[in-house]
């Protein structure tokens, strides 16, 4: 038998092709997380897609004067869902001295929203507008501060 078919045996094959798969599933993380996650987005990205449309059909709402369904997009605004923990705490990694400065926008916006909630539900559409600018001029905020920073960042956007 030929020194080369020792070498390759099948087992010996196939333990060579196991540690290169297990050897990858260790050093490929280790070098994404270097990169931006593109493959996949963040679950941030799904809620402020959400937000953005329950924020245009609240407008809407609000135009037709449908206070039901204003408060019921009130509530899911005020209260909307949050990213998994391990995301959270890169977004706050990320955003460092400023977290107070983050986590103060979200609870502008989810405190205006509850107001929103509860103008739309007496149907006082003078507060309705009111509470809506404010849950606005929170989103503006955060938005003006963040979304340029964490699109480069956690998307490699220029």
């Amino acid at each position: 038998m030929s020194p080369l078919f020792r070498i390759f045996t099948p087992r010996r094959t196939a333990a060579a092709a196991l540690m290169t798969v297990l050897a990858g599933s260790v050093l490929l993380p280790a070098v994404a997380a270097d990169a931006p996650d593109q493959a996949k987005p963040m679950a941030l990205t799904g809620i402020m897609r959400d937000l953005g449309q329950d924020m245009q059909a609240a407008t809407d709402a609000i135009a037709r004067e449908d206070w039901p369904k204003v408060a019921t997009l009130a509530a899911r605004i005020a209260d909307h869902p949050q990213p998994p923990l391990a995301e959270k705490l890169r977004i706050l990694s990320f955003v460092g001295k400023d977290t107070s400065s983050f986590r103060g926008y979200d609870k502008q916006a989810h405190e205006a929203g509850k107001q929103l909630e509860k103008a739309a539900k007496r149907g006082d559409g003078t507060a309705i507008i009111s509470a809506f600018a404010d849950v606005q001029t929170a989103c503006l905020a955060c938005h003006q501060q963040f979304r340029k920073p964490f699109q480069d960042h956690f998307h490699g956007q220029q």
